[in-house]
């Protein structure tokens, strides 16, 4: 960035300086101390699906994934994709290189569709079968795949359905 040079003033050689103020939030839990939340089954899983999907209520499809220890205890969440009002593309390397990075043993992947009805797409299916196959290559598992409904908060398990 440049000054302008005022008549009779030569020009000022020296930088200028610009502050970055910045925060940063850590929430560290005591290691010996249990996860609050323990994901055994679509039903607690649906749960916390609702919860992301009612804070994103914004008409676009997200994506998280969820990551699990071996006692299926939440680790963590992410969002892995923001959509538009009818698609999300998701490549399995977004879902599965954070989970292999938090040292998950599984994952439960989350999506919403703004339309309300949470029906699984032909896409919808293939994905969740691309990333189990793929999860299964690198010895994690996809215990679930949860679709919710914005504004009815309906939900759909994939395991329950067949798919996994």
């Amino acid at each position: 960035m440049s000054r302008r040079a005022r008549p009779g003033r030569a020009q000022s050689t020296r930088s200028l300086r610009y502050r970055l103020r910045s925060a940063s939030w850590f929430v560290v839990r005591d290691p010996n101390e249990r996860s609050p939340r323990i994901l055994s089954g679509p039903e607690t899983s649906a749960l916390l699906a609702i919860e992301l999907a009612k804070a994103a209520d914004d008409d676009k499809e997200h994506m998280w994934a969820v990551f699990l220890n071996t006692q299926n205890q939440y680790v963590l969440h992410t969002e892995v994709s923001v959509g538009t009002q009818s698609a999300s593309l998701v490549h399995p390397r977004e879902v599965l290189g954070p989970a292999l990075r938090e040292g998950a043993v599984s994952i439960i992947v989350i999506h919403n569709h703004p339309s309300g009805d949470p029906t699984p797409s032909r896409e919808d299916i293939r994905l969740t079968r691309q990333l189990a196959e793929a999860a299964r290559l690198v010895d994690l598992s996809l215990h679930d795949h949860i679709i919710v409904g914005n504004g009815t908060w309906t939900w759909i398990s994939m395991a329950q359905q067949g798919v996994l």
